[in-house]
């Protein structure tokens, strides 16, 4: 989710709260890969015939390709919503992620806020 639409929507907060569940959700995907490839590497070491081999070999690739998409995905959606947390401080009172959206530049993906507390403006970019 775009980070004006969540803020718009949820407020920063739930928006932070909501990427960093997504993002160890695919934490979760990664390990679960990285035990399919362990029993994979399992079957395939045990003398069976050539069709159950290739078997092995394709669930093998499926699991090390979904779980490097996985944990591409984790650290993308860690580092976008770590690099906008610590941006959420309002620059002249120091309160945390206490504001509201008051615009979003499409071409480089900022959004200008207002802090509630003091009505101090700044830009988080992305």
């Amino acid at each position: 989710m775009k980070l004006a639409e969540g803020i718009r929507k949820h407020g920063f907060r739930k928006w932070y709260e909501r990427e960093l569940l997504q993002s160890h959700a695919h934490l979760l995907l990664t390990f679960l890969c990285a035990i399919g490839l362990f029993a994979a590497f399992e079957a395939l070491g045990r003398f069976r015939s050539v069709s159950d081999q290739l078997t092995d070999i394709v669930a093998i690739l499926i699991c090390a390709a979904l779980g490097l998409w996985a944990l591409r995905r984790y650290m993308r959606l860690l580092m976008h919503a770590e690099v906008t947390a610590n941006q959420a401080d309002c620059p002249q009172c120091k309160a945390y992620g206490r504001f509201k959206l008051e615009s979003e530049n499409a071409r480089d993906e900022s959004v200008q806020v207002c802090c509630t507390k003091c009505q101090h403006r700044w830009t988080i970019a992305q």
